[in-house]
């Protein structure tokens, strides 16, 4: 089956996460005052940290999903189950955002950055199984798919998987250090042609009549 269909479902999905994750973001009650509100204002940082984080990284999902499926030309049903598995760890993060919002410098702002972190790793969990099932083999894969650019984008995402698996543990000894590795997680991905770089050096030095080799 082609791909047209699961691409759209999944862009409507990735665009109303993010639009429910400005929802956290509480206008302060009104008192009497410029200073007050300004105060009130700056006390929701917590609030702004997780949207603008989760906001990015929901964005940075969403290319790296279309990334994937210029390559991906194919679906079949265990891809279509995957890929529902990927979208419910997307629209289930306005909640996790909302909990970090709202206990981050308070008591249970561990458990809620657990959640967070752990929202993650399920997500990148998923994307990997995803990945690896479509990309295995070319089972899935457009005919011009090149093989050294689907290497680099595994390779890729290996280690993206470890360190939410930090995140996830770290968030129960020190909340911010965990939001800190998500946030730089998402400039990692965010980061232009990451998978190009990849590939341009794989493709360098790999002689033109050469076979692409895999592994680290």
């Amino acid at each position: 089956m082609p791909t047209s269909r699961l691409e759209a479902f999944s862009d409507g999905v990735f665009a109303i996460a993010m639009t429910l994750l400005v929802l956290d973001l509480k206008i302060p009650p009104a008192g009497p005052g410029d200073p007050r509100l300004w105060f009130a204002l700056l006390h929701q940082w917590p609030a702004y940290l997780a949207f603008v984080t989760s906001f990015a990284t929901i964005g940075i999902m969403w290319i790296n999903h279309h990334l994937n499926f210029t390559l991906i030309r194919k679906t079949d049903h265990p891809l279509l189950v995957l890929n529902g598995l990927l979208l419910l760890g997307v629209t289930f993060l306005p909640f996790p955002t909302g909990l970090v919002a709202a206990y981050v410098g308070h008591a249970g702002d561990r458990v809620a950055t657990a959640v967070y972190a752990g929202t993650f790793l399920f997500i990148a969990g998923i994307w990997n199984l995803l990945w690896r099932y479509a990309s295995a083999g070319g089972r899935l894969l457009g005919r011009d798919a090149d093989p050294r650019l689907v290497e680099a984008i595994t390779r890729a995402y290996t280690p993206a998987l470890l360190w939410y698996l930090l995140a996830f543990a770290v968030a129960f000894v020190y909340a911010l250090a965990s939001l800190a590795i998500i946030a730089a997680l998402a400039v990692y991905f965010a980061l232009p042609d990451q998978y190009q770089r990849r590939f341009t050096r794989r493709h360098e030095s790999t002689p033109a009549d050469a076979k692409p080799t895999t592994g680290a």
